[in-house]
């Protein structure tokens, strides 16, 4: 299993020229395009921006898309690179780890903004029950002051009902 990039070209070159052997008639373009992959694979593109794709390889060999996949060096490339062992040029690594790094943030992203939804509701849900409260507290404050006026009105010890309640309401229409 190749773990570095001379490793990786040294396949490269025997799966090119097992290709040669068992093809006698590899044509100029199949050369150009084997030259291209090899550029790409060292790092060093002179065209393109150096992915091992196959516009990027057609581009760098100066030939059309059509011509590299008719080639039957396309389908050797195609092999080395579906090729666990296979090493990529590290710049392809390095688009790999910032499309991983970009899903990841998409992903944290996605996350925090669920999350913060999920915030902003359990406030609103606190901001009513505090509103109820406060309203509450300001109706049992003022029946405070009134049972406290009733008996500074000095009446004996005697407190009035200040509201009726629904159930003795109901019940008392029931005995008219």
């Amino acid at each position: 299993m190749p773990n570095s990039m001379d490793e990786t070209l040294q396949a490269v070159r025997t799966a090119f020229a097992r290709l040669a052997r068992e093809n006698t008639g590899l044509t100029d373009i199949d050369q150009q395009i084997m030259g291209a992959f090899e550029r790409l694979m060292l790092g060093r593109p002179e065209i393109t921006d150096g992915r091992t794709s196959a516009v990027n390889i057609a581009a760098e060999a100066g030939v059309s898309r059509a011509s590299y996949y008719r080639s039957p060096v396309a389908a050797v490339i195609k092999g080395i690179l579906s090729s666990p062992e296979a090493r990529r040029p590290e710049s392809d690594e390095l688009r790999q780890e910032v499309a991983r790094l970009k899903q990841s943030e998409r992903e944290l992203r996605r996350e925090k903004g669920a999350e913060i939804r999920e915030l902003r509701a359990t406030v609103t849900a606190y901001a009513n029950q505090i509103q109820i409260l406060t309203l509450r507290n300001a109706e049992l404050e003022a029946d405070a002051h009134q049972l406290r006026a009733q008996l500074a009105e000095d009446q004996h010890g005697v407190v009035k009902q200040l509201r009726k309640s629904p159930t003795s309401a109901g019940s008392r229409s029931a005995q008219s």
